[in-house]
């Protein structure tokens, strides 16, 4: 149990999450260029780690349970967390993060609901990972650049937003087809 706790991916994992104080200090505190650049390295950092500690898990055969909920848990916070520091310069990131947040909230539940009554288990569709693919991308936009033009921020938050709630409807229907027919889509 000790050997998986402190394995090298599950460590990798602990260290995303310990680094969303540090970003959010870091990020709330930035004034000059310097001062995004730092936050760009945390972030670069936390980015590079998600990359790595699937890729070293089954590599070299370290694959644990924990390290299966720690990353999608490590990658949510992360989001969050980038989403909320987001709000202090663009207010409508707020509708953002609470869509964000009852959004995973479901999935959570559904996806515990759904392994213990039909014992189904769904990973993430293509349509999940392209709206966190897009979400990723524009928050990491909208940090590195706060001074953008108030109308290509809203364009991005409005693409996002767009994204997660087609997405979230995506998944619904899965779950409506699981729980009607068994079936997956």
């Amino acid at each position: 149990m000790k050997k998986e706790l402190f394995s090298i991916p599950n460590l990798m994992g602990y260290f995303r999450i310990i680094m969303i104080p540090v970003f959010l200090v870091l990020y709330y505190q930035a004034e000059t260029p310097a001062d995004y650049t730092k936050v760009f390295v945390i972030l670069a950092i936390s980015m590079l780690t998600d990359f790595f500690d699937g890729k070293i898990a089954r590599k070299f055969h370290m694959e644990t349970e924990l390290g299966k909920a720690l990353d999608p848990i490590a990658d949510k916070l992360t989001q969050f967390s980038l989403a909320i520091a987001a709000t202090l310069h663009y207010p409508l990131m707020i509708v953002l993060v609470v869509f964000f947040f009852v959004k995973e909230l479901y999935m959570g539940l559904m996806g515990l609901y759904l392994k213990k009554k039909k014992n189904v288990w769904n990973g993430a569709k293509w349509f999940g990972k392209v709206s966190t693919g897009i979400l990723d991308i524009g928050v990491f936009v909208l940090l590195l650049f706060p001074k953008i033009p108030p109308q290509v921020a809203t364009i991005i938050i409005l693409i996002m937003l767009a994204s997660m709630v087609y997405s979230q409807l995506r998944y619904m229907m899965l779950h409506a087809s699981i729980l009607k027919e068994g079936k997956t889509i």
